[in-house]
């Protein structure tokens, strides 16, 4: 269950941010999607509580229920953030009116962050806490590409703009997607070698 909310939760994040850099609108999809996701966590957090109820588990197994209820969280988190990208991208608009700088700079922001989804999700399948450590270097690009975004903005003091509005939004949901990335690497290499990391 929780590898196909990943992959879901990659999907919508993928789609929003698709939309909103191609001033496309495809909220219905993303908002379906998102709300799919919610529900997916909740059974998941249901089989964790019936496993906790039925066989009493300890150690490890424990250790590895209270880390999928935490990813599954996070799977939500980025369904949600993608959610919200695609509300902007419907009131305000997509990239076209923004300025070059701009419109790159999201660019390579949402790339790396779909890399994350993408990492923190195929580091779930296969249970790799290598590949899920990998994800702090590039959340740490994003936080940089986070801050450049707001230097730039700041010295450039442009008059509020419907670019300016969402463009401030969605980098900020980007890096949130990118935080949760790296929340799940941390609970994955947790189920996988019992060690707690911080990966941010």
């Amino acid at each position: 269950m929780l590898v196909r909310m990943g992959d879901l939760a990659h999907k919508t994040a993928s789609l929003s941010i698709m939309n909103y850099i191609e001033g496309k609108s495809n909220h219905r999809q993303v908002q379906d999607w998102s709300d799919m996701l919610i529900m997916m966590e909740d059974e998941v957090e249901a089989k964790a509580f019936e496993l906790i109820a039925r066989f009493q588990p300890v150690a490890s197994d424990l250790r590895i229920i209270k880390s999928y209820i935490k990813i599954s969280y996070d799977f939500t988190r980025y369904g949600r953030y993608a959610h919200d990208i695609s509300q902007i991208c419907k009131m305000l608009g997509g990239m076209g009116a923004c300025e070059e700088w701009i419109k790159k700079l999201i660019k390579e922001m949402s790339e790396k962050t779909l890399g994350m989804v993408d990492t923190s999700v195929e580091s779930l399948k296969n249970l790799n806490a290598e590949m899920a450590k990998t994800l702090s270097e590039t959340e740490n690009k994003v936080d940089n590409l986070y801050a450049t975004y707001f230097e730039r903005l700041v010295k450039k003091s442009p008059s509020a703009s419907r670019c300016t509005i969402s463009s401030v939004l969605v980098v900020r949901y980007l890096e949130r997607i990118a935080d949760h990335a790296t929340y799940t690497g941390e609970s994955i290499v947790y189920v996988a070698t019992g060690e707690k990391v911080t990966l941010r």
